[in-house]
Protein backbone atom coordinates (compact mmCIF):
# COMPACT_ATOMS: atom_id res chain seq x y z
CA UNK A 1 0.00 0.00 0.00
CA UNK A 2 1.47 3.69 -1.17
CA UNK A 3 1.88 5.63 2.40
CA UNK A 4 3.24 8.56 0.43
CA UNK A 5 2.90 10.80 -2.71
CA UNK A 6 5.34 10.18 -5.24
CA UNK A 7 6.13 13.46 -7.36
CA UNK A 8 8.13 13.50 -10.78
CA UNK A 9 8.26 16.37 -13.36
CA UNK A 10 8.28 16.05 -17.45
CA UNK A 11 12.35 15.42 -17.22
CA UNK A 12 11.78 11.81 -17.08
CA UNK A 13 9.88 11.25 -20.21
CA UNK A 14 7.52 8.50 -19.15
CA UNK A 15 4.74 7.65 -20.81
CA UNK A 16 1.87 9.11 -19.83
CA UNK A 17 -0.17 5.92 -19.16
CA UNK A 18 2.19 4.85 -16.82
CA UNK A 19 1.81 8.10 -14.82
CA UNK A 20 -1.43 7.99 -15.15
CA UNK A 21 -1.86 4.07 -13.98
CA UNK A 22 0.65 3.83 -11.44
CA UNK A 23 -0.76 7.27 -9.41
CA UNK A 24 2.23 9.54 -9.63
CA UNK A 25 2.10 13.38 -9.39
CA UNK A 26 3.78 15.46 -11.85
CA UNK A 27 5.09 18.70 -12.03
CA UNK A 28 5.29 20.11 -16.11
CA UNK A 29 8.33 21.91 -16.95
CA UNK A 30 7.97 24.48 -19.67
CA UNK A 31 8.89 24.79 -23.35
CA UNK A 32 8.68 27.31 -26.14
CA UNK A 33 8.13 26.74 -29.87
CA UNK A 34 9.35 30.62 -30.79
CA UNK A 35 7.08 32.77 -29.13
CA UNK A 36 4.00 30.35 -28.23
CA UNK A 37 4.63 28.89 -24.50
CA UNK A 38 3.44 25.34 -23.60
CA UNK A 39 3.56 23.43 -20.72
CA UNK A 40 4.99 20.33 -20.96
CA UNK A 41 2.38 17.65 -19.74
CA UNK A 42 3.32 14.49 -21.05
CA UNK A 43 2.46 15.01 -24.74
CA UNK A 44 -1.50 15.19 -23.99
CA UNK A 45 -1.47 19.15 -25.46
CA UNK A 46 0.73 18.60 -27.58
CA UNK A 47 1.89 15.47 -29.04
CA UNK A 48 5.78 14.42 -29.70
CA UNK A 49 5.84 14.21 -33.14
CA UNK A 50 4.22 17.95 -33.83
CA UNK A 51 6.94 19.33 -31.55
CA UNK A 52 9.83 17.98 -33.68
CA UNK A 53 8.12 18.49 -36.74
CA UNK A 54 8.42 22.05 -35.76
CA UNK A 55 11.85 21.38 -34.93
CA UNK A 56 12.58 20.22 -38.14
CA UNK A 57 10.99 23.50 -39.85
CA UNK A 58 13.30 25.61 -38.24
CA UNK A 59 11.15 26.76 -34.81
CA UNK A 60 13.26 28.43 -32.36
CA UNK A 61 13.49 26.58 -28.43
CA UNK A 62 13.52 27.37 -24.86
CA UNK A 63 12.53 25.77 -21.52
CA UNK A 64 12.43 27.13 -17.86
CA UNK A 65 11.94 25.27 -14.98
CA UNK A 66 8.88 25.13 -12.20
CA UNK A 67 7.81 28.37 -10.61
CA UNK A 68 8.58 28.62 -6.85
CA UNK A 69 4.40 29.12 -6.48
CA UNK A 70 3.56 26.45 -8.69
CA UNK A 71 5.71 23.74 -6.22
CA UNK A 72 4.49 25.87 -3.13
CA UNK A 73 1.35 25.13 -4.15
CA UNK A 74 1.76 21.25 -4.59
CA UNK A 75 3.79 20.39 -1.46
CA UNK A 76 0.91 22.83 0.53
CA UNK A 77 -1.63 21.10 -0.79
CA UNK A 78 -0.76 17.31 0.42
CA UNK A 79 1.04 18.92 3.70
CA UNK A 80 -2.61 20.17 3.98
CA UNK A 81 -3.93 17.22 3.93
CA UNK A 82 -1.24 15.10 6.20
CA UNK A 83 0.38 13.47 3.43
CA UNK A 84 4.15 13.15 2.91
CA UNK A 85 5.60 13.47 -0.51
CA UNK A 86 8.50 12.71 -2.49
CA UNK A 87 9.51 14.28 -5.41
CA UNK A 88 12.34 13.04 -7.58
CA UNK A 89 13.10 15.77 -9.97
CA UNK A 90 15.15 16.32 -13.17
CA UNK A 91 19.15 16.88 -12.54
CA UNK A 92 20.18 20.14 -11.18
CA UNK A 93 23.01 20.01 -13.45
CA UNK A 94 20.37 20.74 -16.18
CA UNK A 95 17.76 22.36 -14.46
CA UNK A 96 16.93 24.83 -11.50
CA UNK A 97 14.12 22.63 -10.78
CA UNK A 98 15.95 21.14 -7.60
CA UNK A 99 16.97 24.48 -5.85
CA UNK A 100 13.65 26.02 -6.38
CA UNK A 101 12.04 22.35 -4.90
CA UNK A 102 14.05 23.46 -1.60
CA UNK A 103 13.03 26.69 -1.33
CA UNK A 104 9.66 25.45 -1.95
CA UNK A 105 9.97 22.81 0.97
CA UNK A 106 11.42 24.98 3.21
CA UNK A 107 8.41 27.54 2.37
CA UNK A 108 6.09 25.05 3.42
CA UNK A 109 7.82 23.13 6.94
CA UNK A 110 7.59 26.89 8.30
CA UNK A 111 3.46 26.71 8.02
CA UNK A 112 3.43 22.94 8.20
CA UNK A 113 6.23 21.80 10.22
CA UNK A 114 5.44 18.22 10.98
CA UNK A 115 5.18 17.82 7.12
CA UNK A 116 6.99 15.06 5.54
CA UNK A 117 8.47 16.48 2.06
CA UNK A 118 11.71 14.73 0.82
CA UNK A 119 13.15 16.18 -2.44
CA UNK A 120 15.73 14.47 -4.73
CA UNK A 121 17.91 15.85 -7.17
CA UNK A 122 17.94 12.49 -9.55
CA UNK A 123 21.09 13.67 -11.26
CA UNK A 124 19.24 12.48 -14.03
CA UNK A 125 17.51 13.09 -17.23
CA UNK A 126 15.10 11.33 -19.50
CA UNK A 127 14.64 8.41 -19.21
CA UNK A 128 17.22 7.87 -16.36
CA UNK A 129 14.95 9.75 -14.36
CA UNK A 130 11.85 7.83 -15.59
CA UNK A 131 14.23 4.26 -14.20
CA UNK A 132 14.14 5.98 -10.74
CA UNK A 133 10.61 7.06 -10.62
CA UNK A 134 10.11 3.41 -11.73
CA UNK A 135 11.97 2.00 -9.14
CA UNK A 136 10.75 4.33 -6.37
CA UNK A 137 7.50 3.39 -7.07
CA UNK A 138 7.89 -0.34 -6.79
CA UNK A 139 9.96 0.64 -3.56
CA UNK A 140 5.97 2.50 -2.61
CA UNK A 141 4.07 -0.29 -3.18
CA UNK A 142 6.44 -2.85 -1.55
CA UNK A 143 5.85 0.04 1.52
CA UNK A 144 8.81 1.27 1.64
CA UNK A 145 8.60 4.75 3.61
CA UNK A 146 9.22 8.07 2.02
CA UNK A 147 12.90 8.49 3.83
CA UNK A 148 13.80 4.67 2.73
CA UNK A 149 13.11 5.77 -0.28
CA UNK A 150 14.61 8.68 -0.97
CA UNK A 151 17.96 6.45 0.65
CA UNK A 152 17.54 4.08 -1.94
CA UNK A 153 17.30 6.88 -4.47
CA UNK A 154 19.85 8.82 -2.97
CA UNK A 155 22.46 5.48 -2.92
CA UNK A 156 21.65 4.39 -6.52
CA UNK A 157 21.22 7.31 -8.41
CA UNK A 158 24.80 7.80 -9.34
CA UNK A 159 24.86 3.87 -10.87
CA UNK A 160 22.43 5.03 -13.47
CA UNK A 161 24.29 5.00 -16.75
CA UNK A 162 22.89 7.54 -19.70
CA UNK A 163 24.68 7.29 -23.21
CA UNK A 164 23.63 8.89 -26.27
CA UNK A 165 23.58 10.38 -29.24
CA UNK A 166 22.15 13.40 -31.72
CA UNK A 167 21.09 13.31 -35.37
CA UNK A 168 22.22 16.41 -35.81
CA UNK A 169 24.82 18.93 -34.24
CA UNK A 170 23.06 22.05 -34.77
CA UNK A 171 21.21 21.37 -31.30
CA UNK A 172 23.99 20.96 -29.76
CA UNK A 173 25.35 24.17 -31.12
CA UNK A 174 22.47 26.40 -30.05
CA UNK A 175 22.36 25.06 -26.58
CA UNK A 176 26.43 26.28 -26.27
CA UNK A 177 27.75 22.46 -26.41
CA UNK A 178 29.50 22.98 -29.44
CA UNK A 179 31.06 25.37 -31.38
CA UNK A 180 30.08 26.62 -34.72
CA UNK A 181 32.78 25.48 -36.41
CA UNK A 182 32.53 22.12 -34.72
CA UNK A 183 29.03 21.83 -35.71
CA UNK A 184 29.82 22.67 -39.55
CA UNK A 185 32.74 20.34 -39.79
CA UNK A 186 30.76 17.60 -38.05
CA UNK A 187 27.82 17.65 -40.54
CA UNK A 188 30.16 17.49 -43.32
CA UNK A 189 32.02 14.93 -42.18
CA UNK A 190 28.55 12.86 -40.72
CA UNK A 191 30.01 12.69 -37.37
CA UNK A 192 28.00 11.94 -34.66
CA UNK A 193 28.95 12.67 -31.08
CA UNK A 194 28.54 9.99 -28.03
CA UNK A 195 27.66 11.56 -24.63
CA UNK A 196 26.60 10.86 -21.48
CA UNK A 197 25.52 11.98 -18.23
CA UNK A 198 28.32 12.74 -15.84
CA UNK A 199 28.15 12.45 -11.40
CA UNK A 200 26.89 16.08 -11.35
CA UNK A 201 24.13 15.24 -13.61
CA UNK A 202 25.87 17.05 -16.76
CA UNK A 203 26.33 16.42 -20.26
CA UNK A 204 29.56 15.63 -21.27
CA UNK A 205 31.04 14.78 -24.93
CA UNK A 206 33.00 11.67 -24.53
CA UNK A 207 33.82 10.12 -28.66
CA UNK A 208 32.70 10.59 -31.68
CA UNK A 209 31.76 8.22 -35.10
CA UNK A 210 31.22 8.28 -38.42
CA UNK A 211 27.92 7.86 -39.56
CA UNK A 212 24.33 6.68 -37.53
CA UNK A 213 24.84 3.43 -37.73
CA UNK A 214 28.04 3.69 -35.97
CA UNK A 215 26.88 5.67 -33.01
CA UNK A 216 23.84 3.13 -32.47
CA UNK A 217 25.82 0.64 -32.27
CA UNK A 218 28.22 2.14 -30.01
CA UNK A 219 25.42 3.03 -27.50
CA UNK A 220 24.77 -0.90 -27.38
CA UNK A 221 28.55 -1.33 -26.72
CA UNK A 222 28.24 0.86 -23.88
CA UNK A 223 25.65 -1.22 -22.11
CA UNK A 224 27.57 -4.31 -22.98
CA UNK A 225 30.94 -2.87 -21.43
CA UNK A 226 29.49 -1.37 -18.33
CA UNK A 227 26.21 -3.23 -17.36
CA UNK A 228 26.24 -4.72 -14.40
CA UNK A 229 23.53 -7.58 -14.10
CA UNK A 230 21.81 -6.94 -17.79
CA UNK A 231 19.76 -9.80 -17.50
CA UNK A 232 18.49 -8.97 -13.96
CA UNK A 233 17.66 -5.22 -14.74
CA UNK A 234 15.19 -3.66 -17.09
CA UNK A 235 17.33 -1.18 -19.79
CA UNK A 236 15.64 2.15 -20.74
CA UNK A 237 16.06 3.57 -24.14
CA UNK A 238 14.39 7.02 -25.20
CA UNK A 239 14.08 8.76 -28.91
CA UNK A 240 13.43 11.96 -29.96
CA UNK A 241 10.95 11.33 -33.21
CA UNK A 242 13.25 8.01 -34.28
CA UNK A 243 11.48 4.87 -33.60
CA UNK A 244 13.19 2.63 -35.70
CA UNK A 245 16.64 3.56 -34.47
CA UNK A 246 15.39 3.00 -30.77
CA UNK A 247 14.38 -0.70 -32.00
CA UNK A 248 17.36 -1.15 -33.74
CA UNK A 249 19.38 -0.54 -30.76
CA UNK A 250 16.81 -2.52 -28.66
CA UNK A 251 17.57 -5.42 -31.25
CA UNK A 252 21.47 -4.81 -30.76
CA UNK A 253 21.78 -4.60 -26.77
CA UNK A 254 19.29 -8.08 -26.96
CA UNK A 255 21.93 -9.20 -29.71
CA UNK A 256 25.04 -8.55 -27.89
CA UNK A 257 23.98 -9.23 -24.11
CA UNK A 258 21.64 -11.60 -22.09
CA UNK A 259 18.98 -8.76 -21.52
CA UNK A 260 15.07 -9.47 -21.38
CA UNK A 261 13.62 -6.39 -20.74
CA UNK A 262 14.24 -2.91 -22.40
CA UNK A 263 12.16 0.13 -22.05
CA UNK A 264 11.23 1.92 -24.77
CA UNK A 265 9.59 6.08 -24.54
CA UNK A 266 9.90 9.35 -26.62
CA UNK A 267 11.90 12.08 -25.52
CA UNK A 268 9.81 15.05 -24.46
CA UNK A 269 9.98 18.50 -25.39
CA UNK A 270 11.64 19.92 -22.34
CA UNK A 271 14.59 17.56 -23.53
CA UNK A 272 14.49 17.16 -27.15
CA UNK A 273 14.70 21.09 -27.20
CA UNK A 274 17.89 20.84 -26.42
CA UNK A 275 19.11 18.09 -28.08
CA UNK A 276 16.94 17.88 -31.35
CA UNK A 277 15.10 15.27 -33.12
CA UNK A 278 17.08 12.15 -33.74
CA UNK A 279 18.15 11.93 -30.30
CA UNK A 280 18.53 8.32 -29.34
CA UNK A 281 19.88 7.11 -25.80
CA UNK A 282 20.01 4.39 -23.64
CA UNK A 283 19.69 4.00 -19.87
CA UNK A 284 21.36 1.12 -17.66
CA UNK A 285 22.52 0.38 -13.96
CA UNK A 286 26.53 0.39 -13.76
CA UNK A 287 28.81 0.10 -11.23
CA UNK A 288 29.27 3.97 -11.91
CA UNK A 289 28.59 6.39 -14.58
CA UNK A 290 32.35 7.01 -15.23
CA UNK A 291 32.96 7.62 -18.65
Amino acid sequence: MANFVLITDSGCDLPAGFIESNDIATVSLVYALDDQEYFDDFGRSQDHRSFYDAMRNGAMTRTSQASASTLIDLFRSYAADGQEVLYLCLSSGLSGTYNTALLARQTVLEEYPDAGISVVDSLSASLGQGLLVKEAQRLRMEGKSREETAQWLTEHRLKLNHWFTVEDLEYLRRGGRLSALKAAVGAILNVKPILHVDDAGHLIPVSKVRGRKKSISALADEVVARGVDLAGQEIGISHADCPDDAQQLAALIQEKAQVDRVFISQIGPVIGAHAGPGTLAVFFYGQDRQA
